[in-house]
């Protein structure tokens, strides 16, 4: 009976650590600031907020002018994500201002921007900050004569019902959004030579930026595929960003009102708004996409020490582990495009790593009714370990190496691992004791040894 308290108290001890993650660290955002030009908007876009606090959100809600604002106190910042639905804010209150926004930023903290034809130089500028940049025109909208919705409004082709969607399940999600989004709003451009922002919702090549209540006198600035309704940026520090010239994206109006593209038969019970900005913002908030790695080791093949330093020609075994934040917990990551590189000034070696899926424990239920393991209680948990390895030979140069992991992929955190070793070159005794390059010269040697024995036999001897 002792044995079995025993049993119970040690394995119900370890079972929190079996069961978790391999990290107490979540990356998901908790405590997001909502700044708002009123609070009416947490009424008209309920749909969303109550989306975010049912995935366990702490939601607290500011007028942005507020004199109270603060994002630190005592050095910490108060809050993990910011959401701007207040385009008109000329100036924030408190100790907000552009350059604290950029700095929240720049400390690895998300940020969603809403503007709309009302946006003040302060929203746009720090549109500008991240990468975007709003029509310069404070009248024009979005319009497009061919892909509209099409309302009771008859000529109103500033709702604009988009399904030009960023080919990336993993910020929208493994689920297709069938419905097209409904968009009224201003338009913005990105930069191409910025590969840090993408484009994950875009204009129709008909569509351009112009006031809607005045004709058209010349081209406008932007128009087609260069306009972006949606933008994202995941900056080198991994802080995501979604920028968007309309809040009424999350409208509840528009989140929830049925949607018929114009030129298109299929009518829809419900726009694809609710699902694209769900999906959306469980990337921004690292609830999808947020990668970590841990266990970076090597050894020689046959040990499992971890040497020192390797000889050259040694064979190796390298192994890295991999997992990506659920939303809920680590899970591990699977996929056959991580390599590792042996560098040294360049990569002497570049390899694909391979998966090792594995069973790595048997979990045992306890059940609560009884004072004892219930066998009917008993099941197999079966997991997929996220381990990467790979096995390879040293190279004939000896020096100070790096194992090195760079992986950069759409949607994905970075990851940039490296550990260093030295290769040092073989010791005088550990060279074979024939070479067998070497046997030409071997036999050079013998032939001019016998040639002189024969010789000098031929000179004595001769008469």
């Amino acid at each position: 009976m002792k044995n079995l308290a025993f049993f119970f108290v040690f394995g119900f001890s370890l079972f929190p650590l079996l069961c978790s993650s391999f990290n107490s660290e979540t990356p998901t955002d908790r405590r997001v600031l909502v700044l708002l030009d009123d609070f009416s908007l947490k009424s008209s876009h309920s749909i969303f907020f109550n989306s975010l606090k049912s995935r366990g959100f702490n939601l607290e809600f500011k007028v942005a002018e507020d004199p109270a604002l603060s994002f630190q106190r005592y050095g910490q910042y108060l809050y993990d994500a910011l959401i701007l639905f207040s385009p008109s804010t000329e100036r924030f209150g408190g100790s907000l201002d552009l350059a604290a926004v950029i700095d929240f930023v720049d400390s690895g903290h998300d940020l969603i921007v809403a503007a709309d034809a009302s946006a003040s130089d302060l929203i746009k500028n720090i549109a500008t900050e991240c990468g975007v940049d709003f029509d310069e025109d404070s009248s024009a909208m979005v319009i497009d004569h061919k892909s509209y919705a099409i309302s009771g409004t008859e000529g109103d082709h500033t709702l604009i019902a988009s399904d030009d969607f960023i080919q990336s399940e993993v910020i929208l999600g493994k689920t297709k959004i069938e419905a097209p989004v409904l968009f009224k709003g201003i338009a913005h451009s990105v930069n191409a030579a910025n590969s840090l922002v993408l484009k994950v919702l875009s204009a129709s090549p008909s569509a351009y930026s112009a006031n809607p209540e005045t004709k058209l006198l010349g081209p406008p600035l932007l128009s087609g595929s260069a306009i972006s309704l949606v933008s994202v940026v995941q900056a080198r520090n991994d802080a995501r960003i979604m920028i968007t010239g309309s809040p009424d994206l999350f409208s509840n109006r528009l989140l929830r009102t049925t949607v018929q593209k114009a030129g298109s038969p299929d009518k829809y019970e419900k726009s694809g708004n609710e699902q694209f900005v769900t999906e959306i913002s469980k990337w921004v908030f690292h609830e999808r996409g947020h990668l970590k790695a841990i266990n970076l080791r090597h050894q020689k093949v046959g040990e499992t020490d971890e040497p020192a330093m390797y000889r050259i020609k040694d064979d190796l075994k390298f192994f890295v582990e991999i997992y990506e934040w659920s939303g809920k917990s680590w899970e591990p990551y699977v996929a056959d495009d991580v390599q590792v590189q042996f560098y040294m000034m360049s990569p002497y070696v570049l390899k694909s790593l391979l998966t090792n899926k594995k069973v790595l424990f048997a979990r045992v239920h306890f059940c609560p009714l009884q004072s004892y393991f219930c066998n009917s209680c008993l099941y197999a948990c079966f997991i997929l370990q996220g381990l990467y390895d790979i096995s390879f030979k040293v190279p004939d140069v000896y020096g100070v190496f790096q194992f090195k992991v760079d992986y950069h992929r759409l949607g994905y955190t970075s990851l940039s691992l490296s550990k260093q070793i030295p290769v040092r070159p073989f010791r005088h005794n550990e060279y074979e004791r024939f070479i067998t390059t070497a046997f030409p010269s071997y036999g050079a040697s013998f032939t001019s040894m016998a040639g002189f024995f024969i010789f000098t036999i031929l000179y004595l001897y001769n008469k």
